[in-house]
């Protein structure tokens, strides 16, 4: 992950092409991390299969169904 400066940001923001994450640090701290639209919906898209993934694993023990019945 490359790291650079809000300055950089800001003087740079109109021909930034990211191929990976950028760390923007705020005196010399970690403020933000700026990362492609594709990347961000990719990381929204998993984050809800994870989500659903959870609640069917909550639903199966409070049923007490086994998977193979669940997908019936």
């Amino acid at each position: 992950m490359q790291t650079e400066t809000v300055t950089y940001l800001k003087e740079h923001a109109n021909t930034l092409e990211l191929h990976e994450e950028l760390l923007i640090t705020k005196h010399g701290k970690p403020a933000f991390v700026v990362q492609s639209y594709q990347d961000y919906q990719f990381q929204q898209d998993t984050l809800a299969l994870l989500k659903i993934l959870k609640l069917s694993e909550k639903t199966l023990q409070h049923t007490k169904l086994t998977v193979e019945q669940a997908f019936e």
